[in-house]
């Protein structure tokens, strides 16, 4: 089995030696082709679809060659980083991640962090002088490991985390200092004894445990729902890119975000960043925290904003397409984790159709093909009427409106929708967990999130209206109602959502359809003069 190396000194490539994503996924050709252009990318290494199903299946084989590969890679980012896995001094940590060759947002698992041994903790402390951030990787590893490879419930980490939180009185874990996030570390490794299920010691061991984990992640149930529903059936599995870490944890001039070259709601030719400091990447696709603004990344890291900008325009004209990107800043510097072409509404795509072939991006021909694609009934503007004061105000992650009764778990947003009802399913965040509740739904309303997170990326994708970040509301699918204040809503509620406007009202309001002529026209007439860029 042959690994795909990148970035790092492997230095810029010709198009036609890069690799394939029917070979290492569309996230890790992606990847590649970034370093080609010489932009900013820690190094990684990818180790190939074709290893999927024999790890899936267990093939006699599959683990020896996977160990190897394994081992060649880590021996190449050793060189490349200077570092090394395990580390008493400086100590490498790498994340682990999936990537198929067509885009499935979310619906594969990540490991970030693995090689956080307790020994590469004090190399982090004793690198940075930063114990705080040396404990917060640990923490987030076991949190990481705990999930995805050892298929922990949940309730096995929540209640060391509640008892120290409450200890300090903290609200979330990451106002936690570092003697409490140590504390915080060391109470998780118990509970996972306690459990049965120990973490290795031994970084390597480790890796290759997250490594099976996220090629197993292909037959997860969230995973094959999402391939049935986008009709993906075809796809033969899932690469794994094993990449450095860079960390966006590290200092108050880090963090990670998510940015589209032009806004996938509406197509306009701004670009969408959304970011949060001292947080890993995980912390804002998952949709578990609402995010800040490009406003914010400027006045913070002015010169990694305005890299990233531009990096932004680079990558439209590479790949001729809206791009969507995950990226890192570590102590003020930008790195790229990722591009792929942005999911985005029906009215964006028309949109940006228009756009590319005005800005001589692509010709008319290519901008008739990607228009032919789009279903002609969802080439509408849609509003709401009869509406008096919302309900909720909150981000607008995916435009159009929708009515329906509110259902706060996939499951009752299912048993409504066979019973023939519109559903808004209102959540507290937007896990990629509910994509089978997605599917059946009219709108999407979450508390937390925002509009790059992995869900709200697929309520795009599938046409449906999201509000995230609504923070005054609470929902308690348990109970299986919510609360706005003093207001009460229970199954069943009728609500309306403006997914534009980040608006949610209370009650059943009525849609009103405009076509999109002026576009619409545009269109007829490059079918009437036909040209080329």
């Amino acid at each position: 089995m042959k690994i795909v190396r990148i970035g790092a000194t492997t230095g810029p490539a010709e198009p036609a030696s890069l690799p394939s994503a029917d070979t290492v996924g569309n996230k890790a050709a992606n990847l590649a082709q970034m370093a080609a252009l010489g932009l900013p990318v820690p190094p990684a290494f990818v180790l190939p679809v074709s290893l999927c199903a024999a790890i899936v299946r267990g093939d006699g084989d599959a683990r020896e060659k996977l160990r190897a590969g394994l081992a060649e890679g880590i021996r190449f980012l050793e060189e490349a980083t200077g570092r090394a896995l395990g580390d008493r001094r400086r100590p490498l940590l790498v994340s682990v991640r999936s990537g198929a060759a067509r885009s499935m947002p979310g619906m594969l698992d990540t490991v970030l962090d693995v090689g956080a041994t307790p020994a590469a903790v004090h190399g982090l402390i004793r690198s940075t002088g930063n114990p705080h951030f040396a404990w917060d990787c640990r923490r987030r590893f076991l949190e990481s490991f705990g999930s995805v490879v050892l298929g922990l419930d949940p309730a096995v980490l929540a209640a060391p985390r509640a008892a120290v939180a409450g200890e300090e009185g903290a609200a979330r874990v990451e106002d936690l200092d570092g003697e409490a996030l140590e504390r915080l570390a060391r109470a998780y490794g118990e509970a996972l004894d306690d459990d049965g299920d120990v973490v290795p010691s031994e970084p390597m061991a480790q890796l290759e445990a997250a490594a099976q984990a996220v090629y197993r992640s292909w037959m997860g149930e969230r995973a094959r729902t999402y391939r049935a529903l986008e009709h993906l059936e075809h796809l033969e599995g899932t690469a794994v890119t094993v990449q450095a870490m860079v960390f966006g944890n590290r200092s108050l001039t880090s963090g990670s975000g998510v940015a589209f070259s032009r806004d996938p709601s509406s197509g306009a030719p701004e670009p969408v960043i959304d970011v949060l400091f001292e947080a890993q990447g995980e912390d804002v696709v998952s949709g578990s925290r609402s995010p800040q603004t490009e406003a914010a990344l400027a006045r913070t890291v002015p010169a990694a904003a305005r890299a990233l900008r531009e990096i932004l325009v680079t990558l439209e004209r590479a790949f001729k397409d809206v791009q969507d990107v995950e990226f890192t800043i570590e102590d003020g510097r930008l790195w790229m984790l990722q591009t792929r072409s942005a999911k985005r509404t029906p009215r964006a795509a028309l949109r940006i159709a228009i756009d590319f072939v005005r800005e001589g991006l692509i010709t008319r021909e290519e901008g008739l093909a990607r228009v032919g694609a789009l279903d002609p009934q969802a080439l509408v503007e849609t509003r709401l009427t009869g509406m008096g004061e919302p309900l909720l105000h909150g981000t607008g992650a995916s435009p159009g409106v929708a009515v329906g009764r509110a259902a706060f778990s996939s499951r009752s947003a299912q048993r409504l929708a066979d019973g023939g009802e519109p559903v808004i399913l209102v959540r507290p965040d937007t896990s990629t967990s509910d994509v089978a509740g997605f599917s059946v739904s009219a709108g999407i309303v979450t508390a937390v999130g925002g509009r790059t997170a992995h869900a709200a990326l697929v309520a795009r994708q599938m046409g449906k209206p999201c509000v995230a970040g609504c923070t005054e509301l609470s929902v308690d699918p348990e109970a299986g109602t919510a609360r706005v204040g003093e207001t009460r809503l229970a199954e069943g509620d009728w609500l309306s959502v403006d997914g534009g406007s980040g608006t949610v009202y209370f009650g059943r309001g009525q849609v009103t359809a405009d076509r999109l002529e002026a576009e619409l026209d545009e269109v007829a007439g490059w079918r009437a003069t036909p040209a080329t860029a």
